[in-house]
């Protein structure tokens, strides 16, 4: 192996071992958490949890495999359900993420009619096309035999062997990749900026209400009134970088593969190996990012993690005394 080999290898390591611990952690919050489990988008989180650890557990060794021995791990029907799931789960997962800021879109624009227009039923319904419009893709590629060990991406995913079908596999692809990638981003783009047109006026209200207090309180600190409008550039900056960081890593992440699964089709453009599996480690690294950017980090999540760590401490100190 060269030393691009052994990296790369090496990161798909890391990538499977974070992203099994990161996910196993949202679910056990979840488990353990009542408030989270009776929020409507914990369902969606929790679809996507499953998906990314499906995806740590299925196609992530598979790949690493693939890198190691060069070759198609496992034999031809391992690689057609591993191609099958990945395929299903990265679809799935992009549109969990649609579907998440789907709700947020509703919660902040619409918030006197979110419990009536967002419901558990709602949820269930939008994740039941999320499956559907999953599971048709590789359904349709499994049946076409365009499933496969893919050498480029040393992975098993959708690939066409057969020269005669290169033009129904190329308008194949085109198809899944716009009804999957770029709805999803369209989605994405489209909410968040509704979401942060509401978020700055709001922010231009409660600034009017800081500035005319700040006036009418002239014998006020000068180090109190530097910490007001402290407190108001944050919070002008607080919903810019949580959407940002949204999109970022939603384009970030999926953006290169599918370009790279785009320009692939092309027979005039090569397109270098470890470029290939790179791509492919970051499309693999959006189930790492995830349980940070819409779990962990946030405080009902940091809290639960706190009081199960409080309770294993408990436990352990009672059993040990």
């Amino acid at each position: 192996m060269s030393i691009w080999e052994l990296l790369l290898a090496f990161v798909v390591v890391v990538l499977m071992l974070v992203a099994l611990l990161a996910n196993v952690l949202v679910l056990m919050c979840f488990l353990y958490s009542a408030d989270i489990r009776k929020q409507v988008p914990g369902l969606f989180i929790l679809n996507l949890t499953f998906c990314n650890l499906l995806m740590a557990v299925s196609s992530m060794p598979l790949t690493l495999a693939g890198i190691i021995y060069k070759s198609q791990p496992g034999g031809d029907q391992v690689c057609h359900v591993v191609g099958f799931l990945e395929t299903f789960l990265t679809t799935n997962s992009m549109l969990s993420m649609a579907a998440l800021s789907i709700d947020r879109w509703i919660a902040v624009v619409f918030p006197l009619s979110y419990h009536s227009k967002m419901r558990y039923r709602d949820a269930a319904l939008i994740l039941s096309y999320t499956w559907l419009h999953s599971a048709s893709f590789p359904i349709v590629a499994a049946s076409l035999s365009w499933v496969g060990f893919h050498h480029l991406y040393a992975s098993c995913t959708l690939y066409n062997k057969r020269p005669e079908d290169r033009t129904q596999f190329v308008i194949f692809t085109g198809v899944f990749h716009t009804l999957s990638f770029l709805l999803s981003l369209v989605v994405l783009c489209f909410t968040y900026l509704k979401v942060l047109k509401v978020a700055r006026f709001h922010c231009k209200r409660i600034d009017v209400i800081t500035m005319q207090t700040l006036v009418l309180l002239v014998d006020i600190h000068p180090s109190v009134r530097e910490r007001c409008l402290e407190e108001q550039r944050r919070r002008r900056q607080r919903a810019t970088k949580k959407i940002s960081t949204f999109i970022g890593t939603f384009i970030l992440c999926f953006a290169p593969y599918v370009i790279t699964r785009l320009v692939e089709l092309s027979s005039v453009v090569h397109i270098n190996v470890h470029w290939g599996i790179i791509s492919k480690c970051l499309a693999y690294s959006k189930a790492v990012s995830d349980p940070f950017v819409y779990s962990l980090l946030r405080h009902q999540y940091k809290k639960t993690w706190k009081d199960i760590i409080n309770k294993i401490l408990k436990r352990s100190s009672i059993n040990s005394s």
